[in-house]
């Protein structure tokens, strides 16, 4: 966790911040080098002494999007623009501004009336594409512990080759370019902007540090870091190298247990020097609360969480950290309390399908069922493009019991993730059947229920489609599709033998294996109950009902249906 005297000591350093180098070549090193609150004191200090120059606003509001107030940013550039009606500049950034607002109308608006105002100067082509690869609001990296695919990386595609175009030179410009490829996984391209970047500015540390960001996405761990380090021997206190050092070292922690313990420690111990690098301002120790989410610290998040919410320039982002933490560590109370903070006072805008995850698992774990169900049918609607959440939503579904809405979100997880699996599709149709049998009991003692039967059209094409995937049959897959097959069939005096031929494998693929198990005894004795039922009543043959009755009465002879058949058999023989 981030030292309190160190915090503490804040005013002492920014107390003494005349000691800067005051200019915008020094102001927006300190933002390349994510020394945002240095950037931001230098910044504000010339928009007083150069009030004239517009773009001094706009770089100061820029530092404002990038420690997430928008606000602010937006009050800053429309100030330059008052000082210089015609600034490329702060038109570029109130479009990035609309961008991160989801105002995708806007943002085009103001991205061109930018590029009018350009003239010869690559710049505004820069940051406009930069501001289509801002996270849109809600979606900052880090609120669900991972990167973010930038919202329009084709629009910040097109703009910075129209600005390649203008200066073929600007190599910052070309450092966004290959960011953008990179965000699309167009490794190649990539690769060939920060190697142009490089060949007109060897000097450049960022597109050393981005350079070795592409290598850990495709787990060249070894290149990854020498490029960091490059970047640290152009200038060695440039934090984003340690950042993405730390990031490289939980990546590699996640794809080699033996090494886990080692390659943690070593993430934690960068990420502090990136800290200690840049600033210890609230936002940084936010940007460490994500780190924290990484590397799934969730003790020392709450931590610095709790300490951030007592500060009262603390932003309300901190509630999300606080109460993720406090559901991870079992602090059902305190999740709860601060994810309604966050989720009742926050713009709707910055919230995202993580945050109502959260605040239903955690009333869920309060015993505040409905609640739950509606939040967690929040985050379902929040955000379609966030497939993969579904997968969580029904896990916490299914855990509580809910099993129609269960089987309903594996459905939409299984149908639109890339990350389903085959496991996901049987919990689908498990959960099909579960609400179905759940009604059928239910329905005995309430008359007037009617039992779904879609429930098991469903859950019968879910196990279906697991059947028809697995490369060889599994027991308990058949078994469960048998059952949901059985419960088709109606009394046993129609019974139509939908569930012969699954219930004939299940014993077939369980006998082969040898010895069942007590457990599989009681399936065994329910298969052949059902074939005995089906000799009995549909193929009017009692010698053969008899021998799988007997059968059924050797795996398991307390079946209910086993005594009543042998009880049955024995009253007609007395008679």
């Amino acid at each position: 966790m981030i030292n309190k005297v160190a915090v503490a000591g804040l005013g002492l350093v920014f107390a003494g911040s005349s000691v800067f180098a005051q200019s915008l070549a020094d102001a927006k090193k300190a933002i390349d080098a994510e020394q945002y609150q240095k950037a931001k004191s230098m910044l504000k200090n010339l928009t007083t002494t150069q009030a004239d120059k517009d773009e001094n606003f706009f770089y100061l509001g820029w530092v404002y999007l990038k420690q997430d107030y928008v606000d602010s940013a937006k009050a800053t550039f429309n100030k330059g623009i008052a000082v210089n009606a015609k600034s490329a500049l702060n038109y570029v950034g109130l479009g990035a501004a609309a961008h991160v607002e989801k105002d995708n109308t806007t943002a085009a608006n103001d991205f061109n009336q930018a590029i009018t105002l350009a003239g010869k100067s690559s710049t505004p082509y820069l940051y406009a594409g930069l501001g289509y690869l801002l996270p849109v609001s809600g979606s900052a990296a880090g609120a669900t512990g991972s990167a973010v695919t930038p919202v329009d990386a084709d629009a910040a595609i097109a703009i910075l080759n129209k600005g390649k175009v203008v200066n073929p030179k600007d190599a910052v410009l070309l450092v966004a370019l290959g960011d953008a490829y990179r965000s699309q996984l167009k490794s190649n391209d990539a690769y060939t902007a920060y190697s142009a970047a490089l060949a007109i500015d060897p000097k450049l540390p960022s597109a050393n540090v981005s350079t070795g960001v592409l290598w850990r996405y495709a787990d060249n761990f070894e290149d990854s870091e020498k490029q960091f380090q490059a970047a640290l021997a152009i200038d060695p206190n440039y934090g984003p190298a340690y950042r993405e050092l730390a990031e490289t070292n939980i990546r590699e922690a996640s794809k080699d247990a033996a090494t886990y313990d080692v390659k943690t420690k070593e993430a934690v111990e960068n990420y502090k020097k990136y800290i200690s690098l840049t600033d210890y301002s609230v936002e940084t120790q936010m940007r460490y609360a994500d780190f924290l989410i990484r590397t799934k610290d969730y003790v020392t998040l709450q931590k610095v969480a709790t300490d951030l919410s007592a500060s009262a320039k603390s932003n309300l982002r901190v509630y999300r950290y606080l109460g993720y933490a406090a559901f991870e560590n079992k602090d059902y109370q305190s999740a709860l309390t601060a994810l309604n903070k966050w989720t009742s006072e926050a713009d709707p805008k910055r919230l995202i399908p993580n945050d109502y995850l959260y605040l239903g698992r955690t009333e869920l774990a309060l015993k505040q069922d409905s609640l739950g169900i509606r939040d967690l049918r929040k985050a379902l609607t929040l955000d379609t493009s966030q497939v993969d959440i579904y997968g969580e939503i029904a896990k916490s579904l299914y855990a509580s019991g809910k099993y129609i809405d269960a089987g309903e979100a594996y459905h939409t997880f299984a149908e639109k993730s890339r990350q389903a699996k085959l496991t996901d599709h049987f919990y689908e149709g498990f959960s099909y059947y579960q609400a179905y049998k759940d009604q059928l009991i239910k329905s005995q003692t309430v008359k007037t229920l009617k039992p779904d039967s879609t429930l098991l059209t469903k859950a019968d094409s879910a196990f279906t489609y697991v059947e028809r995937k697995l490369p060889t049959p599994n027991a308990q897959i058949i078994y469960f599709h048998a059952n949901v097959k059985d419960f088709e069939e109606g009394d046993r005096n129609n019974i139509k033998g939908l569930a012969k031929p699954l219930f004939e494998q299940y014993i077939q693929v369980v006998t082969a294996k040898g010895a069942p198990d007590d457990k599989t005894k009681g399936y065994l004795a329910a298969a052949y109950v059902y074939l005995g039922n089906y000799a009995q009543y549909k193929e009017k043959d009692e010698a053969k009902a008899l021998d799988l009755y007997t059968k059924a009465k050797d795996m398991d002879p307390t079946n209910p249906q086993v005594v009543y058949y042998f009880a049955k058999k024995g009253g007609a023989k007395s008679k």
